[in-house]
């Protein structure tokens, strides 16, 4: 049953007005200092609790209307093992997340679509209880695949879907909704009226700039500019009409349901910013552009206002690591920052106050784009990851932003990488951690069980040594796994100075190598796919070149890495270092010159501590070594090929069977070698034959899971936001 009509709701004013008013009718008064109290008779039959007043966000709070700094983070619908349409997020869950937000002194969370009822029933209950409540800046979610397949934003089913969704969202955040259950949707029956905490639209996706570049030729002869009860364009193009007439409607559908309204925006990204990028050669970020400024609130919508959207990241696109005006820009505190300058001349063309809707850099171990500052997208600790974020918000505030909202605040280990997308399992991705997946690690709320802390505390290994002997300078060896690694501990002697240790393992059947160029010739009764040796500087993984998927995809497959390498054959003996793609080749129009296909070592292994209790934590940390000769390895389950660990799927033959090759594997052989300088072999477990020959070597196996077992932990960059974020109101 719908709430009341505006004619109910003058009968209840009345009343009200007579006791004493109402603390949430109001009309935006004549005279706007920053704090004003709202006398009765300027009350007006509209409800709104938040507004855009010049440059400032303005909330209602205690009578009085407070200018705020949007200082939050973006939620995700996903959790492990689940993908983001199961909504499988619980009530105790958010709950538990909306405590540990607002105990980061953040004040908004944005999300992008529905979420299940307990999100509401728990932002309800919070902020009943909170003193300081917390905002949510509300999206609607396009079905970006039908958007794809018309090219057309106007196409009717699709239209009338974004439309059902607008107005399902407005009456659920009055709590007036039964959603039946949908594939890929959340549902159920959504009671709490959270209304008064929702202080903006942010409507819609980072658009495509095909599909809007297709929708302005499509409809550019016959459609002009739009004129509706609240918001109009003028020298709109039609994405920008078709922009307006959602915003529109929207607006009116909750003015005549609910006598409601609020600020308005949609959102936008480099790609489609009303910019010119000098140094843009990718024909992608220049094609079109979608202009907020064409839009402009009429009507009642005039007293709550819009404001722009942005997404905006500092590594990408490419041009923002290039541009020499971005390059030599001084930021406030006096130090050259390309992103205060993006963010400088974005908001220099808008007559709207913009919002950074999305930023933030992830603490991951893989990375996919660098940039000139080091903030680059990986291969960050969550240390840097905290830093970088801060010091981004403060760059957003000292360009005059309305504040910013970070991505995100829990880690979403459904997420995809466009360098490491190739290597995994796509129906898969929720069920296990992917630290070499940068873009399932920008939450400042981490999942990953961390079952060994790489800190030599031996009681962390409940597992039986493989190998072990009293004696030698090898004595024992140890496996274990979960969700995210796979940990190895190898006991050594300490006082041993006759070379370092190496680690072999055969995780596919019948290939590998069974020699190794630099063991002098030592035999391998198994063939090994990785050789990992731990000799300081020089600690890597190495990869047998047949089973190196970097090299088949950039190199065989495709040309872009120069020279181009010979298809390499399976038991060659050689171990190669291994590297991720992370750009191709790139033109620089202002300098008129073509930047080389980039890539990286990632199969490079670093010593540290890895306990995130320790003061010396790093999250980088690849291995440890204890005084007492304690070697304890954690090895991400991408790096061994793993396209989904919780079944045992791994990288097949990619020669034989093409890129999407998979071998479903019962176990992983694994030795131990210790090796002097110049190659030979001292010791190994197992112990070697004829001096010469490694016998078949011991395996390590696990149990397969569909319910990945997690740990909720806030990162080191939580601590460094909640001390951010204090320093503003």
């Amino acid at each position: 049953m719908k709430l009341r009509k505006k004619s109910g709701i003058i009968i209840v004013l009345v009343l009200l007005f007579l006791i004493g008013g109402a603390a949430f009718y109001m009309q935006r008064p004549e005279d706007k200092p920053n704090e004003v109290e709202v006398e009765a008779e300027e009350e007006s039959s509209f409800n709104y609790n938040a507004r855009i007043e010049e440059n400032s966000f303005e909330v209602y709070e205690n009578g009085k209307w407070v200018p705020m700094t949007i200082k939050g983070v973006n939620m995700g619908m996903a959790k492990p093992g689940t993908f983001p349409g199961e909504a499988g997020i619980t009530e105790e869950e958010y709950y538990r997340w909306f405590e540990q937000i607002g105990e980061m002194n953040a004040n908004t969370i944005r999300v992008y679509t529905i979420h299940p009822p307990g999100f509401y029933n728990a932002l309800k209950k919070y902020n009943e209880k909170s003193e300081t409540p917390i905002y949510i800046f509300h999206g609607v979610w396009m079905n970006e695949e039908k958007l794809l397949d018309s090219m057309d934003a106007f196409e009717p089913e699709n239209l009338a879907l974004f439309k059902q969704e607008m107005e399902s969202i407005v009456d659920l955040i009055h709590g007036n909704k039964t959603i039946e259950p949908s594939p890929g949707h959340a549902h159920g029956v959504y009671e709490s009226d959270v209304s008064q905490y929702i202080i903006g639209w942010i409507i819609g996706v980072e658009w495509n700039p095909e599909v809007v570049l297709s929708t302005n030729e499509k409809h550019s002869s016959d459609i002009g500019d739009y004129t509706g009860t609240f918001f109009e364009t003028k020298d709109a193009q039609p994405f920008e009409y078709w922009l307006a007439q959602l915003m529109d409607e929207l607006t009116q559908y909750e003015l005549e349901e609910y006598d409601w309204k609020r600020p308005m925006s949609f959102t936008n990204w480099v790609t489609t910013d009303i910019l010119e990028h000098s140094a843009d050669s990718s024909d992608a970020e220049d094609i079109v552009s979608v202009d907020p400024n064409v839009i402009y609130a009429k009507g009642e919508a005039e007293e709550t206002g819009q404001f722009a959207s942005y997404h905006v990241y500092p590594y990408y696109p490419d041009f923002l690591n290039y541009d020499p005006d971005y390059l030599n820009y001084e930021d406030h505190r006096g130090e050259k920052n390309n992103y205060a300058a993006y963010l400088n001349e974005l908001k220099s063309v808008h007559r709207l106050p913009v919002l950074v809707a999305e930023f933030g850099v992830p603490a991951s171990r893989g990375m996919t784009h660098t940039n000139p500052f080091r903030k680059n997208q990986g291969f960050l600790s969550e240390t840097e990851q905290g830093e970088i974020i801060s010091s981004m918000y403060e760059d957003i505030l000292a360009e005059d932003y309305l504040g910013g909202l970070i991505f995100s605040w829990q880690d979403e280990w459904f997420k995809r990488t466009w360098n490491t997308m190739d290597y995994d399992n796509p129906d898969r991705r929720p069920f296990w951690s992917n630290v070499q997946t940068n873009e399932q690690r920008f939450g400042l709320l981490s999942f990953d069980p961390l079952k060994i802390r790489l800190n030599g505390d031996k009681e962390d290994w409940i597992t039986e040594p493989i190998y072990e002997k009293e004696a030698g300078d090898l004595k024992a060896l140890y496996t274990d796994h979960d969700e995210t690694y796979l940990y190895v501990r190898l006991d050594i002697e300490v006082d041993s100075s006759k070379g370092y240790p190496i680690i072999l393992l055969d995780t596919v059947p019948d290939q590998g190598n069974q020699t190794a160029e630099k063991l002098n010739e030592v035999q391998f009764k198994n063939g090994a796919d990785f050789l990992i040796q731990l000799n300081g500087d020089e600690s890597r993984i190495l990869i047998n070149d047949y089973y190196d998927f970097y090299t088949y995809q950039y190199g065989i497959q495709s040309d872009f890495i120069d020279p181009k390498p010979k298809q390499p054959v399976d038991n060659s003996g050689k171990f190669v270092p291994i590297h991720f793609a992370l750009n191709k080749e790139y033109y620089l129009p202002t300098e008129n010159r073509t930047i080389p296909f980039q890539f990286y070592e990632t199969g490079k292994l670093k010593e540290g501590n890895g306990d995130p209790s320790s003061e010396n934590y790093d999250s980088l940390t690849d291995y440890h070594i204890s005084e007492d000769g304690m070697i304890e390895l954690r090895i991400p389950w991408l790096l061994l090929q793993a396209k989904d660990p919780s079944q045992k799927e791994f990288i097949g033959d990619v020669y034989k069977d093409g890129i999407s090759a998979s071998k479903v594997i019962d176990e992983i052989s694994i030795g131990a070698l210790y090796v002097s300088e110049n190659g030979e072999v001292v010791e190994s477990f197992p112990a070697l034959e004829n001096e010469k020959e490694l016998p078949e070597m011991k395996r390590y196996s696990w149990e397969n899971w569909d319910l990945p077992q997690t740990k909720e932990r806030l990162k080191t960059s939580y601590q460094i936001i909640k001390q951010l974020f204090s320093n503003y109101e």
